[in-house]
């Protein structure tokens, strides 16, 4: 039986007993590993802890093990908010900073990055 994992493809060039632990298992997507089965997929999605956060959707396209840094978050609250390789940015109170001036009180109703320029001083 291989030592490969199943669809993996085993290759021994050191047939010799001076040489165990040599193998080459190697995935369909060309991932490789030497001396064990390799590890062909990986969903970034399900690491812990959840690479988006809370409030946002996780999507892992493309779970070959050589493709990393390639999901996609997305806010919960709008989903067209998105972002690459880390959580978006679902939020952002447009008072930080004090646009509105000395002595004058800023409210922003809706603190999300898709209802901007609705603050009030």
């Amino acid at each position: 039986s291989s030592p490969c994992g199943m669809g993996q493809t085993c290759t021994d060039s050191k047939q010799s007993v001076s040489s165990l632990g040599d193998f080459i298992c190697e995935c369909p997507n060309g991932v490789k590993a030497t001396g064990a089965a390799a590890v062909c997929e990986t969903d970034e999605c399900a690491a812990t802890p959840a690479p988006c956060g809370a409030d946002q959707d996780c999507k892992d396209s493309n779970k070959d093990a050589d493709k990393l840094h390639d999901f996609e978050c997305s806010c919960k609250s709008d989903p067209t908010i998105k972002n690459v390789d880390g959580p978006a940015t679902c939020s952002k109170n447009e008072c930080d900073g004090n646009p509105c001036g000395m002595g004058q009180t800023c409210n922003d109703p809706v603190q999300s990055v898709s209802s901007l320029h609705d603050f009030t001083c």
